[in-house]
């Protein structure tokens, strides 16, 4: 399972990463507007591949499904703040480069959220 889980959280850091840069240095978005998009296009990516590939959690019902996106994503949500504070205050405050910084935030970022997602769909499974 960890292996997979690095695999597909390479997978979604790389999404996370691209797009970000992608936004602010070729469309000079702010940082923070960025990040938002990033974030809210590699959880949706991570959420699926994380549920099959990774946790191998069925698709059970639809309401489940939802009940399972909405914590996934309230989660995650919970790691966006982590993230968000990591590059104010990498980029703000610390004045350090953006590849650097953006890269030890997603290092911080991935363990977080392997413990969230692990919380989720392993004990979803198990209700």
């Amino acid at each position: 399972m960890a292996l997979r889980y690095l695999v597909v959280g390479g997978l979604t850091t790389l999404i996370n990463l691209v797009v970000y840069f992608v936004l602010t240095m070729w469309f000079g978005w702010s940082w923070f507007a960025a990040n938002l998009v990033a974030w809210f296009l590699s959880v949706a990516f991570a959420y699926v591949t994380n549920k099959v590939a990774v946790f191998g959690s069925q698709f059970n019902s639809l309401g489940r499904a939802l009940w399972e996106a909405v914590l996934f994503f309230g989660l995650r949500g919970a790691s966006l703040l982590a993230d968000t504070a990591i590059l104010y205050v990498g980029l703000n405050l610390l004045h350090g480069g953006p590849v650097l910084v953006k890269i030890v935030d997603q290092v911080i970022v991935i363990v977080l959220n392997y413990v969230f997602s692990k919380a989720i769909f392993v004990h979803a499974d198990h209700d």
